[in-house]
């Protein structure tokens, strides 16, 4: 289940070109003594929860899958995982953090569903790499907090699963500016709310274009953030469809965000082997993009699906592909997955590490600066606050 078309199709990109390279590779799964027959089924998203549901009922009556494998927003995933639950089909997800993929579903980080099974990192873990990043600025004054007033910037304010915690551990005050609906019309009581608690360093969850419009307004009045560390304009932001003058702002503000893959990590695909730098390079040979970090969660996701056919009692049997899912841990090129290790029930984590977004002659160069949490990766970049 990809999101070809509509807001989230950037997505959908890596998922698309993952599933043409290897589908054609896995006619069939060896598990056992038996070989069995595997066709891999695309299905549209469209961005939408209502077409995504309606997919997955298609996809589990119609289409007979066995798995169903998904990237997709705040809205998409939930509805793709929901749908997946009822109709009693496994589902692998990724790419936004696990307490959002709970709360999301209405649920809390407690309970165990039977079906669907996600991988990613949490808000406290993105918490501990921006702190890091702010603690690399020598700063000593409150972080501001440009945070939404939907259910993102609700768990990111939570006062147990969010920022806070994490935060007040490691000495850091922190300040809301203040919750705004987006698209954003305006920033201008962030920025005076900014001035007013002497905030220069400034950690957000903003698209791209928003984030934007608050450097702009921040610039015209005067203030200049020494740091803005963003969990959202971390993937593809040389793939937005912001205008021009949206990524010429934001290249200038010097965003650092998190890292959870790149051609630099040391792991490699169960299936062939591919390092991480080869499918980077082979993803820009072949679409003229650049690698985008979802890549390596794509890949990772048909790792799963056919790791958990190959070991399942029974890979015809949807129950017995979950349990595989949930009970045998998975290599894959974006790490290892293991469901029975996780914070809560159905989650399996990914190391992250800091990054900045810096510029270079083919566009932004995204530059791993801190590494604490995944001490083998390569630093490939200074941290560079804004002067």
């Amino acid at each position: 289940m990809a999101p070809l078309t509509g807001r989230l199709a950037p997505l959908g990109a890596p998922l698309s070109y993952i599933v043409r390279t290897l589908a054609p590779r896995l006619p069939q799964v060896r598990n056992g003594g038996r070989r069995h027959n595997v066709t891999v089924t695309v299905r549209d998203s469209r961005s939408d929860p209502r077409a995504a549901r309606q997919a997955v009922r298609e996809l589990a009556g119609q289409d007979g899958a066995r798995i169903v494998l998904t990237m997709a927003g705040t809205r998409v995933l939930p509805a793709v995982t929901d749908a997946c639950e009822q109709a009693g089909v496994p589902c692998v997800s990724t790419t936004f953090p696990w307490q959002a993929y709970f709360r999301a579903r209405g649920a809390d980080p407690g309970h165990r569903f039977r079906w669907t099974y996600h991988f990613a990192w949490g808000l406290d873990d993105i918490a501990r790499v921006f702190a890091g990043l702010w603690e690399g600025t020598d700063h000593r004054g409150p972080v501001g907090c440009l945070w939404n007033d939907d259910l993102q910037g609700v768990l990111l304010r939570h006062e147990r699963y969010g920022f806070p915690p994490v935060a007040s551990a490691r000495g850091h005050t922190l300040a809301d500016l203040g919750p705004y609906r987006e698209p954003a019309a305006d920033f201008r009581a962030q920025v005076d709310r900014m001035r007013v608690t002497g905030a220069d360093v400034i950690t957000s969850a903003a698209t791209a274009t928003d984030l934007a419009l608050f450097h702009r307004r921040a610039r015209e009045a005067g203030l200049r953030p020494r740091l803005i560390t963003c969990s959202r304009w971390l993937t593809y932001p040389h793939t937005s469809t912001a205008a021009p003058e949206v990524h010429g702002e934001l290249a200038d503000a010097r965003v650092a965000t998190l890292v959870y893959w790149s051609p630099d990590h040391p792991y490699r695909s169960s299936l062939d082997g591919t390092g991480c730098a080869e499918l980077a390079h082979a993803y820009r040979q072949a679409t003229g993009s650049p690698w985008l970090q979802p890549l390596g969660l794509a890949h990772a996701l048909l790792e799963t699906a056919h790791h958990a056919l190959a070991t399942a009692a029974d890979p015809t049997d949807r129950a017995c592909v979950a349990r595989a899912i949930a009970e045998v841990p998975a290599d894959t090129i974006a790490g290892p997955l293991d469901w029975s290790r996780g914070p809560a029930p159905n989650i399996a984590l990914l190391p992250l590490t800091g990054g900045q977004w810096h510029p270079g002659p083919d566009g932004p160069r995204l530059a791993l600066v801190s590494n604490t949490g995944h001490p083998g990766l390569p630093l490939t970049g200074d941290l560079t606050p804004v002067r």
